[in-house]
Parts: C-alpha cells; structure tokens; sequence
C-alpha cells in the first residue's frame, strides 16, 4: 500500500470482513473520505481509484464497503457487451466501457417486478465463487447524487440493472450468496472458509501498517 496521487488499487476486503456486513452512512459530494491504509482523499479521488480498482480486478462494479468504507457509494460500468463474459477475461475493459457510473447515496425503485435469474453472478469480495439464479428484478429506476452534488436518475434492465441491485446490496451489508439456499453457501463452506482466511490476514496487515504509519508521524 501507497499513499500516491489518485488513481490508485485499493486492496478489496474479502468476505468474512465485518466491513462487508455493515450498513453504510450517506454521505455527501464534499465529504473528505480516509480509506484504511491510505491518507485523506476527495469523494472524487475515492471514486476515481475505486473504478482503477475495479477494472485491475476486472469487474463491472465495487461498492465503497468492499475498500473498507462504510458510506454508501458505489461504481459501475457498462460494457459494450453487459454480459458477464466481459469479467475476467484478457481484453481491455476500459476500452469497452460504454458509460461509467459514481453514485452516492443510491436509491432503488423496482419498474420491472418480474424476476430475473438467467445470469451468472459473483463478487469481487467473494473471488472464485460464481452462481446461477440470484433473483433480480428485471428492471430498476436509481435516484442518486454525482460527484458535483446533482441529483440524476437513471434506469437499467437485464444485465445493467442486476450489476446496480448488487451494488446497492453492498451498501446494506447484503451479499448475492444471501439471496440463494442456504444450501448453497454450504457446498462451498471450504472455499468460503479460505477466503476468510485470506480475508483476516488482510486485516492483519492493515493494522501493522496503521501501526507503521502512526510510529512514523510520531
């Protein structure tokens, strides 16, 4: 970890994280924002190193509890192609992208009750853990702020629309994992149990690095 000019890759909290269980605060457009580890930035800096984030993990969204922030923010893109195919594979997202999105304080209106469960779904803070049949609503209306403090409303379908639900879940403490049986959490109890790991030695090394930082401003 750095303390550089924006952009930079925020490491991403890992499930078993209490972060990722909390219910993130509003906040505001001018708010002045300290990610663990790092000094403090701009909402926009944030933002902007959120998105520099996302596109190294090659993913199509990342909500601000996956970098250790409990405010409800997050960032989304949509690809030329929004199908999940775009993740993970060796293109070059950012050349992709059709629209970026930064939304502070979301909030969700169903317009389309009809539940979706075609997609393939996984998270950045659950790595290697992929689902078919989430259910989603098949379309969404967003009211949010941007990064210059205006009130936008966006709508969303199919593909886009289930990248904002997932997002959106973030900022409640809400994983896609939660929305399917509970048996299914348990056929990867293993797998699950190692990213926990992964996920405690990550906090392990924040707090050293906390430690380093204050004993060197002292």
């Amino acid at each position: 970890m750095t303390d550089l000019d924006s952009p930079r890759v925020y490491p991403l909290r890992l499930y078993g994280d209490p972060v990722l269980r909390r219910k993130a605060k509003p906040l505001q457009a001018t708010d002045t924002l300290t990610v663990p580890g790092f000094d403090p930035q701009t909402v926009r800096q944030v933002a902007n190193s959120m998105l520099e984030t996302m596109f190294e993990a090659r993913g199509v969204g990342l909500a601000a509890p996956q970098i250790g922030l409990p405010v409800r923010m997050f960032v989304a893109v949509e690809y030329e192609d929004d199908e999940e195919e775009n993740e993970g594979g060796d293109d070059n997202l950012r050349s992709r992208v059709l629209r970026d999105f930064v939304m502070l304080n979301p909030v969700l209106k169903v317009i389309n009750k009809k539940k979706d469960r075609s997609y393939q779904e996984g998270c950045l803070s659950i790595p290697g853990i992929y689902e078919e049949g989430v259910p989603r609503a098949r379309a969404v209306q967003v009211s949010y702020t941007d990064l210059d403090g205006m009130s936008r409303v966006v709508e969303a379908d199919d593909y886009l629309a289930r990248v904002f639900q997932h997002e959106a879940d973030h900022l409640d403490g809400v994983l896609f994992l939660d929305r399917l049986p509970a048996e299914v959490t348990e056929d990867y109890r293993k797998e699950l149990l190692a990213i926990q790991q992964k996920s405690r030695a990550l906090l392990n090394d924040l707090a050293a690095h906390e430690q380093r930082r204050r004993a060197e401003r002292a």
